[in-house]
């Protein structure tokens, strides 16, 4: 997936959905285009940036608690974002962890075919 189909997903198909999972691609660049949107919208006008955020703030929480349910925890821990600074390092540190296979939330994120790739790539 590029940054384009990920925005559009969340976006479009997944905007308040906080059910399923978000393989790390997903999630990453889901949250690095709403980094550059809100630090655009900010350096514009503090009104913008206000109606950016309010406008991603669903989706983005969509987007993190399926990144959780994709490491195995539950979209709760999301909470943990109200704690200043240490709650945003507990979430860094679950979303970077590895997907798990199926759990309750579903699948796994789709993993590249072995058989396909040429030899040495993975």
């Amino acid at each position: 997936m590029d940054i384009k189909q990920v925005v559009i997903t969340c976006l479009r198909d997944k905007y308040v959905d906080f059910k399923g999972r978000a393989g790390k691609e997903e999630f990453w660049w889901f949250f690095l285009a709403q980094v550059v949107v809100l630090l655009v919208a900010g350096l514009l006008s503090n009104t913008l940036y206000v109606v950016a955020a309010l406008a991603l703030l669903l989706p983005g929480l969509g987007a993190g608690a399926r990144r959780l349910h994709d490491t195995g925890k539950t979209g709760w821990l999301m909470l943990l974002g109200l704690i200043p600074v240490v709650g945003f390092i507990a979430l860094v540190y679950f979303w970077i962890q590895p997907s798990v296979p199926a759990n309750e939330w579903g699948a796994g994120p789709a993993l590249p075919d072995v058989a396909a790739l040429p030899p040495g790539a993975v």
